[in-house]
């Protein structure tokens, strides 16, 4: 594993544990050549899943791309990594026990609002804002007046 800090790949792992009821194995390790320490995760590799966008094209489904797009909802709010970590995997294993390997990305979106709507309002709201495409401050009014009735988490 290459060190972040100086990019040496000799390092030792001081800790190994499972989390995510084991889908995942969290590392901790130290540099050999700086001292500094760093986390990995290692995950198995499962079938690919396919993503259909909305104007028909499929891509391969990208856990990074998801990651940065519920990091930028979270941004500035009291929301732990490793809670948007967890958050993401539920909504992976959720997409593979759908036993699709295609599915569109409308589909995907509303899992991660359902998600993020009980960890966070704020960042429930502001990913709404981009996969919905709200175009007016009347449509997020809605949308908060919604969310309001349902009784959002909002710390």
């Amino acid at each position: 594993m290459r060190c972040p800090y100086c990019r040496e790949n000799k390092d030792k792992v001081i800790d190994s544990r499972e989390i995510n009821e084991g889908r995942v194995i969290r590392r901790r390790r130290e540099c050999l050549n700086c001292g500094k320490r760093f986390t990995t995760y290692e995950r198995v590799e499962e079938n690919p899943l396919r993503v259909i966008k909305r104007d028909g094209r499929i891509e391969s489904f990208n856990r990074d791309k998801l990651l940065r797009g519920i990091l930028k909802a979270c941004e500035k709010r009291p929301v732990k990594i490793e809670d948007i970590e967890n958050l993401i995997d539920d909504i992976v294993v959720q997409l593979y026990q759908k036993g699709d390997r295609e599915i569109p990305a409308t589909e995907i979106g509303e899992i991660v609002m359902e998600k993020l709507k009980s960890l966070d309002s704020v960042a429930y709201v502001r990913f709404a804002s981009v996969y919905r495409d709200f175009k007016d401050v009347e449509e997020f009014l809605k949308e908060i007046q919604r969310l309001m009735k349902k009784g959002g988490k909002s710390d």
